[in-house]
């Protein structure tokens, strides 16, 4: 069957079993080149129909579609779909007892799985892989990579298990891979590429840009003091009692930390609202009733950690609030996606104390295994090796590394095997690998390593980097939506957005130059007169200042032309740089 003939017979599917008249921005392109059998890598907002790129030219094409999924929910909903419409498929996941997984993987050897859903972690199981082989008239037509952003070192969910995708292709054949995800910058992209090993890919975004949501940032002021503390949390409480009430219909509030939801959960019931929570530490029961009640429309409320969402198809939630800034827009950005996905307006709201900047300071900091905890783990893996000459399995590498969390342990592990210093078996055992002796002739094994480990360093400045672009978005008095799409390289066909609280509710400039209005109290920067230009100085953290109005404080945080002021009476206030003033350092 030819090209034509195959989209043709496609749109009839699409109608009959889909009931869909016609493909959306971007949906056609992508399955024009999954049909053509090119590797292809695409980014569509949430809600934009990235499932149906897949769905639809799997029932064309020969042989089976193989679906790698982060999340057993995310599959699940998705099979229950294709299910509903009469589409053969299967899912291989923990949560099968042991009778339905050796059904599910006899119908995948048998030639008989449809669309087939696993998750990345099975993928590392050989026994597996030779199932996938196994049936040579029904093989992997078609590799489907969902939520692809986990693959990528530089991505804000980055998931180890999604790095032996590539090596699992190669294994059965190297057939087609379709890579999707809502967001990428330029460097996850790349990334994504490199780390799928894809070959010469079509790349096709379909743009960010989503005008039903409108997007909001609440300034709350930090309290200091002995009771500071306390009374920052009185005032992001009475902020959000305030949203809740005012804001109509379902929706999430995301928190950082399991403490704030478990507070945050506590302050709603108390306060009669109808409403679930969702994190890692309640058992797994739990957790499937929160998101059943939510989902149904039992609850109008779900406080959760970032745990919660990945695949999340409700189309009418109507509200997205962020109690705590994520580490990233591209999270941020993420998890706001889920609002809105019937069309309608929605609102995302940020509750913004610079703060908070600590939480996430404190989850970077223990996202990389350091120089020294590199070297640790080679060290263990070359005696491992001594012990056991076909290699150091993971188990045995825990074992002498006891007191190295398991995700460090094989991040760290997939940067001796990334710089070649160790390689990877098919039953997952690491060995050293010998190197020519032209290959870094002056480089000593613990050199090595060590130029391995830059990379950490440079993927956790990456990180910070990445976290103060999302303060620089909170304080922006430009289009919030202008601000997002700059961050991901799209081309803006606006300057404003007109929904966002920058747009709706501009600064109201004086002529006089009002030089002591903090940002924080115009929810917009005031721009000095183009007459008057002023060199910004550059502040630093700990510089003592004299704002008018306020007097002296201490810098806290700059931020380009922006810089947070923490006075005596405990509050942070931000201002242009222009209208600030050095102050003598007090003696005391």
């Amino acid at each position: 069957m030819t090209l034509d003939q195959r989209i043709r017979s496609m749109r009839r599917t699409m109608r009959e079993m889909f009931g869909i008249s016609r493909l959306r921005a971007g949906q056609e392109e992508i399955i024009r080149s999954v049909l053509e059998r090119r590797d292809t890598l695409a980014t569509m907002p949430t809600g934009a129909g990235k499932s149906l790129c897949y769905q639809l030219p799997a029932l064309h094409l020969d042989g089976t579609t193989l679906v790698v999924s982060p999340l057993i929910a995310l599959m699940k909903d998705q099979a229950d779909k294709l299910a509903a419409s009469g589409i053969d498929c299967t899912v291989v996941n923990s949560t099968l007892r042991r009778r339905a997984e050796r059904e599910a993987l006899e119908r995948i050897a048998g030639g008989e799985g449809g669309i087939v859903f696993v998750t990345p972690e099975r993928l590392t199981q050989p026994a597996f892989i030779d199932i996938l082989r196994s049936h040579a008239d029904r093989r992997i037509g078609l590799v489907v990579v969902d939520e692809a952003h986990c693959v990528s070192h530089w991505g804000h969910d980055f998931r180890p298990a999604f790095l032996e995708i590539a090596s699992a292709v190669k294994a059965i054949g190297r057939p087609p891979v379709l890579a999707l995800t809502a967001t990428a910058t330029a460097e996850v992209l790349e990334d994504i590429v490199r780390s799928l090993g894809l070959r010469e890919p079509r790349i096709v975004r379909t743009g960010t840009l989503r005008q039903n949501l409108r997007y909001r940032v609440v300034q709350v002021s930090t309290a200091g003091g002995k009771d500071g503390g306390t009374r920052a949390m009185e005032a992001k409480r009475e902020q959000l009692r305030e949203l809740t009430h005012s804001l109509a219909g379902t929706g999430i509030i995301y928190a950082a930390t399991v403490a704030d939801v478990e507070r945050i959960h506590g302050w709603l019931v108390e306060a009669g609202e109808s409403v679930s929570r969702y994190h890692g530490r309640l058992a797994t029961n739990v957790r499937d009733e929160a998101q059943e009640q939510f989902m149904s429309g039992a609850t109008r409320l779900m406080v959760a950690t970032n745990a919660f969402g990945m695949g999340i198809d409700k189309a009418d939630i109507r509200f997205v609030i962020h109690y705590q800034m994520p580490g990233s827009l591209d999270a941020y950005y993420q998890e706001t996606g889920r609002a809105g996905r019937d069309g309608e307006p929605a609102d995302c709201v940020l509750l913004f104390d610079l703060g908070d900047r600590r939480i996430q300071q404190f989850f970077l900091a223990g996202r990389y295994p350091s120089a020294e905890l590199a070297q640790r783990v080679y060290d263990a893996l070359v005696a491992c090796c001594e012990q056991n000459a076909k290699g150091a399995t993971l188990t045995a590498l825990k074992q002498v590394l006891a007191d190295v969390g398991s995700a460090k342990l094989e991040v760290a592990l997939n940067m001796l095997v990334d710089a070649r210093i160790a390689g990877r078996d098919r039953q997952h055992r690491y060995r050293l690998l010998t190197r020519p002796a032209a290959d870094h002739p002056a480089e000593t094994p613990r050199e090595l390593v060590a130029k391995a480990a830059e990379r950490f360093e440079q993927m956790s400045a990456h990180d910070k980097e990445t976290l103060q672009k999302m303060i620089d978005y909170a304080q922006t008095g430009q289009c919030r939506w202008r601000a997002i799409l700059d961050y991901y390289g799209d081309t803006p066909h606006m300057e404003r957005c007109g929904v966002c609280d920058n747009c709706v509710s501009p600064p109201q400039i004086d002529v006089r130059f009002d030089t002591d209005t903090p940002i924080s109290e115009t929810s917009s920067p005031i721009k000095p007169r183009a007459s008057e230009p002023r060199e910004p100085h550059r502040w630093a953290p700990g510089d003592p200042v004299r704002v008018p109005r306020y007097g002296v404080g201490e810098v806290a945080l700059a931020s380009g032309e922006q810089v947070a002021v923490q006075f005596p009476d405990g509050h942070t206030r931000t201002f242009m740089s222009n209208y600030v003033r050095a102050a003598r350092r007090s003696l005391s």
